[in-house]
């Protein structure tokens, strides 16, 4: 894995406003209908939520696979240490600095955003067996000994914040940044969709998570690690090295269909 000189082109003005457009869906209208529909699905008036103590959604799937994931990134902070020594990890310090940035920023934030919004947890709620009023996002909470932290959704960042994978892995192997993009993307759904059967976080809680996941690796993959082409280079569609490398395996006399 080496990096490349430039960037592969990419609409960062759709990859941007199409977030935040969905943020401000979600601002504009009260998801609390929806919210309120999906975890009446997964709660029992007489047992509460159906998987509130169940042992593969809060030991494994929860405590564990954040367990791995921090795993993870503590081997990538390390890898990231010795790519800055003589090594031939220096090639890649650019990328594993990035993906060191952006996971840990992504993981960093949740915790500030739920003491600062003090949004309570559906079983924390009177409509779900608790004992807190329900208030929406923007409106002020109803008075109570015990704050919410509930949103953003908090281990649905632990699968989202592997969207990093993807921009780290584009340029050079774009085959493989989208299987990370779609790994990162189950991951994060799966997670969420686990805490919501647990009656821990709403869909829009999770929703937002990956709003945020996604615009901070992206700014991120901005400002770390893309490089735009010379303008002298794009007017000549000068082809990459891969490209080369592509064309010099062709049969003789052959052109190839993408030129």
């Amino acid at each position: 894995m080496r990096e490349t000189n430039y960037s592969r082109p990419f609409n960062f003005k759709l990859a941007l406003g199409l977030p935040l457009l969905a943020a401000l869906v979600l601002l504009a209208s009260d998801p609390t209908t929806i919210d309120f529909y999906l975890a009446g699905l997964f709660y029992s008036p007489e047992s509460g939520f159906i998987g509130r103590n169940n042992y593969y959604l809060e030991t494994l799937l929860h405590d564990r696979a954040k367990q791995i994931v921090i795993a993870f990134g503590i081997v990538l902070l390390a890898t990231f240490l010795l790519s800055l020594l003589p090594t031939r990890l220096r090639k890649w310090r650019r990328s594993l600095c990035y993906l060191v940035v952006a996971i840990a920023v992504c993981t960093g934030v949740v915790s500030p955003l739920k003491a600062v919004t003090a949004v309570h947890c559906p079983w924390s709620l009177t409509e779900f067996g608790g004992q807190e009023i329900y208030s929406p996002l923007l409106q002020p909470r109803a008075p109570t000994q015990k704050p919410g932290r509930c949103w953003p959704g908090g281990h649905a960042t632990t699968g989202f914040s592997l969207l990093a994978l993807f921009f780290a892995l584009r340029d050079r192997h774009p085959n493989t940044g989208r299987l990370a993009l779609l790994v990162a993307l189950c991951l994060g759904s799966l997670f969420s969709l686990g805490r919501m059967i647990q009656g821990a976080h709403f869909l829009s809680h999770n929703l937002w998570t990956l709003m945020f996941d996604w615009l901070i690796c992206l700014i991120g993959y901005r400002l770390i690690l893309y490089r735009t082409a010379p303008a002298r280079l794009i007017a000549f569609d000068c082809p990459t090295d891969d490209e080369k490398n592509n064309t010099a395996l062709l049969p003789a006399g052959k052109i190839s269909n993408d030129q």
